[in-house]
C-alpha cells in the first residue's frame, strides 16, 4: 500500500485535494481525515494576545494521536486498498504519522485567501464574521506560524491550493507510477 500525507494551513485545500485523489482511485483508496480525531471533550486554549478562551483545534495535543496511529496501522494491514491518504493540519508535523508516509504533500495558499475561505466556511456554519476573524487572529494564525508552516520542510512536494485539478493530475500520475 502507498501512503501519502497531505498537510497545509486552514482552508488551504487539503481536504479537496485528498477527496479528489480518492475519487480518482475509487474503491482502492482510503482517506483518513485528522479532523475526525479531535479529543472529546474538546481541549481549550487561551489566546496569547486577547486572553480569550477558544476550543483548541490548532494544536496536535488536541488530537487522539494514539487512535489515529492505530487506525493507520489497521488500514495498512488491509489488502483491499492500494492507497491510504492521511489528511490534516498536522499530517507532516507529527513524526509518528510522518514516519509512515511514502510521500508527503504540503498544500500552500496565501494567508489572505485562506482567511477569506475560512470566513465563508464558518459563517456558513452560523458563526459571525467577528467570531471567525477574532479566532483566526487570536489562535489560528499563531498556531499556523508555530506548527503548520514549518512542517512544509518535510514535504516532498508543495502544491498550490488554488490551481484546480493540476495537483490532482500530477499526484495521480506519480502515485500510479509507484503502484505498478
Amino acid at each position: 500500500m502507498f501512503v501519502i500525507g497531505i498537510a497545509g494551513g486552514t482552508c488551504s485545500g487539503k481536504t479537496t485535494l485528498a477527496e479528489k485523489l480518492c475519487e480518482r482511485f475509487g474503491g482502492t483508496a482510503r482517506l483518513l481525515h485528522m479532523d475526525s480525531y479531535y479529543r472529546q471533550p474538546f481541549s481549550y486554549t487561551v489566546a496569547p494576545i486577547s486572553g480569550k478562551t477558544y476550543v483548541e483545534h490548532n494544536h496536535p495535543d488536541a488530537l487522539e494521536v494514539d487512535r489515529l496511529q492505530a487506525d493507520v496501522e489497521n488500514e495498512l494491514s488491509k489488502a483491499e486498498y492500494q492507497l491510504l491518504i492521511i489528511e490534516g493540519l498536522f499530517a507532516l508535523h507529527l513524526e509518528e504519522i510522518r514516519s509512515r508516509l511514502d510521500f508527503k504533500v504540503f498544500v500552500d495558499l496565501d494567508s489572505d485567501e485562506r482567511l477569506v475561505r475560512r470566513i465563508r466556511r464558518f459563517t456558513g456554519f452560523g458563526q459571525s464574521f467577528d467570531e471567525v476573524t477574532d479566532r483566526y487572529i487570536d489562535t489560528v494564525r499563531f498556531r499556523h506560524n508555530e506548527l503548520v508552516e514549518p512542517s512544509r520542510w518535510h514535504a516532498d512536494i508543495v502544491v498550490n491550493g488554488n490551481s484546480g485539478d493540476l495537483p490532482v493530475d500530477v499526484l495521480e500520475t506519480y502515485i500510479r507510477s509507484k503502484l505498478k
